[in-house]
């Protein structure tokens, strides 16, 4: 039965008006259709392509996670009651001293696949803490057993965690110490009383949970909603935009977005709603906020996301706003570049999914993996090497985490000209014998800026600022060290590419740098080292701009004999410290110049936000505003309130309904009860 069916029948026999549809989140619905015959067969096939994908895990597979779940809480309630008795606390007290673990993420919400790791929260009694006993000796015991292997305590992350693998299957293990001397079993994370007394860390360790029930609890039907969640993730990943710490979007993201369309549509089924994803998210006017339900308010003393009070709050460039207090922006990491790319492969979701309604595509279709180091004609490529695989897991991971910035420091040193496209995923070169891996980030010039005969762009000082903060890492140990270099397409190195995979260019004349056996089995080359033909090619000239085309690299500050920089390596390991190609001409970076054709570049535009100060207000006519309205959730009212983002008084917005549904939904669409808002970015700068 439908939702309007529902409120049909509790009406009396003898009204006349239709009751109003039921609100979800903070708008009502932008339709109630339901699916056609043609929408149900669309939704088997792409459920059998998900299956058919391996997307789903086996019954034996199933039952091993709640196997090792149910240990792991064996294993922390054991630890409690030790660490209670040694305490000196009573009998009866060692004896109700409990532990619960609780899970999140993709297999709470049932949306996990094979080989996927478990997201899980340790809650424990006040007098058990983080620092000493869950990440010192909790650890010690788990080392100690022979299910566990690979366990990496991150005690220094932003959620602090213990990542390790049980009988083979990958733990995230999280830790929150409450303020209740005893744990009951049936302990409810939802209660806002969970939050007395906690510091900030034990918070965003809570909300993990707490923001999964929410979600489940907000969407208008829970199987629908994984359905297409699972569909979406993969996608993302297939399209290389699955990664949070990389600038782009992780699972609660993913759900979030996916959730909002749910109640945007809530009789709509699985293919109907991957269609309207696409079609809502090519449509939204960021910075405007997304949201499954209002921003909430309490007196616990906790930051929640509010750009009239925090500053910090609008710089934001892709809020999406988690469901559970304190409510925050769980995707603070996107920037300009990687909101730019996010739009385009939202464009390209769009355009596939109106060719699988007209029955011009499959759903395969959808799914093609995106040809990365096909679409741009110059890259960046990061090499991480260590001594040990031990070491280059922490190094890592904590390299990653900082790739961010180098995006945010390129594009702000060249003004917003030079753009940035970071590639989650790593490569792996087998044939080297040291630990290490690669990232890659995709360079191009901005769309519709015009280039001046000459012009260069030199990041040697951003990238040596870039690995001068890296270099800080607080457990560097010999041999962790980074290679930052520029390469052109012809040059990006085989191993990245799937086995059998035909590249489209092949380089005419690759140049290998030659070594010894001696030098393979010390260390592996860095890229400086692969391609020395790129000193001789940036040794010009430029006569236009009076400017050298090579200059000498300004190597990072020394700090200290335990930092990479200040390690060194001796000549003989074939490695070199200073990044002497990081200085791109314009040669290197393909010309946009009117009248130039370079099918190799593809330029896109990107908004870039510096120093302007954003100010957020609802007004209905005002001529900035009609020039950039937005479609978004929520915004600051003129009266300064931060609300559900459709104030009585402000105008409808038309254009949405026409853009968002267009009549495909084979029945009339809902009227917007409530008017969308109008965001007004006016700088002051």
């Amino acid at each position: 039965m439908t939702v309007g069916s529902e409120s049909a029948a509790e009406t009396s026999p003898t009204s006349t008006e239709a009751p109003p549809p039921k609100k979800y989140g903070v708008t009502m619905p932008l339709s109630l259709a339901g699916p056609s015959e043609a929408d149900l067969q669309r939704s088997a096939a792409l459920e059998k392509f998900l299956r058919d994908s391996g997307l789903y895990e086996s019954d034996e597979e199933t039952a091993k996670r709640e196997q090792v779940l149910r240990q792991l809480d064996q294993i922390v309630k054991l630890w409690v009651k030790k660490l209670t008795r040694q305490r000196g606390y009573s009998d009866q007290m060692v004896e109700d001293a409990n532990a619960v673990i609780l899970t999140f993420g993709s297999y709470q919400l049932g949306v996990h696949g094979p080989g996927a790791d478990i997201d899980t929260l340790c809650i424990g009694p006040s007098y058990i803490n983080r620092d000493e006993d869950f990440f010192i000796i909790l650890r010690d015991i788990l080392v100690e057993m022979e299910e566990v292997s690979e366990l990496q305590p991150v005690p220094d992350a932003h959620v602090p965690v213990m990542k390790f693998k049980f009988q083979g299957i990958s733990i995230d293990l999280l830790y929150a110490s409450i303020s209740l001397l005893v744990v009951p079993e049936d302990f409810d994370i939802s209660e806002r009383s969970v939050l007395y007394n906690v510091d900030e860390a034990t918070v965003r360790s809570l909300n993990g949970c707490r923001v999964a029930d929410q979600i489940l609890k907000l969407v208008p039907n829970a199987e629908h909603f994984r359905t297409t969640l699972k569909c979406l993730k993969f996608w993302a990943k297939r399209r290389g935009v699955y990664s949070n710490v990389t600038g782009f979007l992780g699972g609660v993201n993913w759900a979030l977005l996916v959730a909002r369309v749910c109640q945007f549509y809530p009789n709509a089924i699985p293919s109907m709603l991957v269609s309207r994803f696409f079609r809502v998210y090519t449509q939204w006017r960021w910075p405007n906020p997304v949201m499954l339900c209002p921003i909430e308010e309490a007196d616990l003393g906790f930051l929640v996301w509010d750009p009239r009070k925090n500053p910090k709050d609008r710089t934001h460039h892709m809020p999406i706003i988690t469901p559970a207090y304190p409510c925050m922006n769980s995707s603070y990491n996107v920037s300009p570049s990687t909101l730019r790319v996010m739009m385009d492969q939202f464009q390209f979701g769009n355009k596939i999914c109106e060719e699988i309604e007209l029955n011009k595509a499959q759903w395969g279709a959808l799914f093609e993996p995106y040809l990365f180091f096909e679409v741009y004609k110059n890259y960046l490529q990061v090499d991480i090497v260590a001594a040990d695989n031990y070491d280059l897991l922490a190094w890592k991971g904590w390299v990653e985490s900082r790739l961010r910035q180098l995006t945010l420091k390129i594009e702000r040193d060249t003004n917003g000209m030079l753009q940035c496209h970071p590639y989650p995923n790593e490569f792996v070169d087998t044939s080297k014998p040291c630990p290490h891996c690669a990232f890659f980030m995709g360079l191009q010039r901005k769309q519709g800026v015009q280039v001046q005969e000459g012009q260069q762009f030199d990041i040697r000082g951003t990238v040596d600022e870039f690995k001068q903060d890296v270099s800080m890492y607080s457990y560097w140990r010999p041999g962790m060290d980074i290679y930052v270099s520029h390469v052109r397409r012809k040059q990006i190195p085989g191993y990245v590419f799937p086995e059998g995979y035909k590249r489209q260019r092949l380089s005419r004349n690759p140049t290998q740098c030659t070594t010894t056996p001696e030098k393979d089995a010390k260390c592996c080359k860095s890229p400086e080292d692969r391609h020395p033909k790129r000193k001789h090619e940036n040794e010009t000239v430029d006569a236009n701009s009076n400017r050298l085309g090579k200059r000498t690299s300004v190597s990072p500050q020394r700090i200290g004999s335990a930092s990479p920089a200040s390690a060194g390596l001796s000549p003989t390991t074939g490695i070199c410290k200073e990044s002497k190609v990081e200085h791109l001409s314009t040669g290197d970076v393909a010309s946009c110049v009117p009248g130039s054709v370079n099918e190799q570049w593809e330029c896109a535009e990107s908004v870039l936000v510096s120093s302007s100060k954003i100010h957020l207000s609802c007004e209905g006519n005002v001529s900035l505003g009609e020039q950039i309205s937005r479609l978004g959730d929520g915004c600051l009212s003129a009266s300064n309130v931060l609300g559900s983002g459709l104030p009585d008084k402000s105008q409808p917005n038309n254009a949405l309904k026409r853009v968002i549904e267009a009549s495909r939904d084979g029945a009339s669409p809902e009227p917007l009860q409530e008017p969308a808002i109008r965001l007004s970015l006016e700088s002051t700068a």
